[in-house]
């Protein structure tokens, strides 16, 4: 509930921005690049490769088997990409009137909220197992999603969507987390096995979102200066908050 907490939270500001200018949007495309690159290193590959170990692959086991799950996570979110950029723009929008989202903006936020469903299970892994860092694993996640929530929203309402709306969906892509915790705390045996492979599968998905997608797509107007920038911090945010919270 705490990880779902902190996403909702981080999508709040939204609902107070009026407009947005292009190179501001651009900026934060940068900005989620930077967040989702610095969640695949810290949040994802590194703590893979150790759970992986934990259950008794070695080294270069490890290594093999996030690779694996790198790759895989990458191939279906490409599926994915495909499925979505396929379909017309009445099914991505539910009512005429509003502006159409482009597919790949959806995209990124699927990758966010697959990056969000092995952070539950490390929660729930933690919990069910009864490990004396628990609770103090669920705060640290908590407050790494706050960014995610931002950024979704964020980019959501940059793409001509409602602010409310924006809001809700940001607040709701944390919900993955406390469903895979319950559900991982109560098959905690098989969840550990499961987790180094969760862990690659949405790392290769974000690895691919952000390099496919996001990156051009912060480029595209002619803000590079600015979408690297927003990059660089945004990497750097993420990956003191991930390093200091662990």
């Amino acid at each position: 509930a705490l990880c779902a907490l902190g996403t909702a939270l981080g999508a709040v500001p939204v609902l107070v921005i009026r407009s947005m200018p292009v190179a501001v949007a651009d900026t934060l495309l940068g900005f989620g690049a930077g967040v989702m690159l610095a969640a695949t290193a810290f949040s994802l590959i590194i703590p893979g490769l150790d759970a992986a170990q934990v259950i008794g692959f070695s080294q270069w086991g490890a290594g093999g088997l996030m690779s694996f799950g790198i790759m895989l996570g990458a191939l279906c979110l490409y599926l994915v990409d495909r499925r979505v950029s396929g379909v017309t723009p009445d099914y991505l929008v539910s009512t005429p009137q509003q502006p159409v989202i482009p597919a790949r903006i959806w995209v990124f936020v699927i990758a966010i909220i697959a990056h969000n469903i092995p952070e539950g299970m490390a929660v729930g892994v933690s919990a069910g197992g009864g490990m004396p860092d628990a609770d103090s694993l669920a705060m640290g996640i908590a407050l790494q999603d706050v960014p995610e929530g931002l950024v979704i929203a964020l980019v959501l309402a940059g793409a001509g969507m409602s602010r409310v709306r924006a809001f809700l969906i940001g607040a709701a892509s944390g919900l993955v987390e406390p469903v895979f915790a319950l559900l991982c705390a109560w098959l905690v045996s098989l969840a550990e096995l499961l987790l180094p492979l969760g862990l690659a599968l949405a790392a290769g998905a974000m690895l691919l979102v952000v390099t496919h997608e996001v990156i051009p797509e912060s480029r595209r107007h002619g803000h590079d200066k600015l979408a690297s920038l927003g990059l660089l911090i945004g990497f750097c945010l993420m990956m003191v908050m991930d390093t200091a919270l662990a």
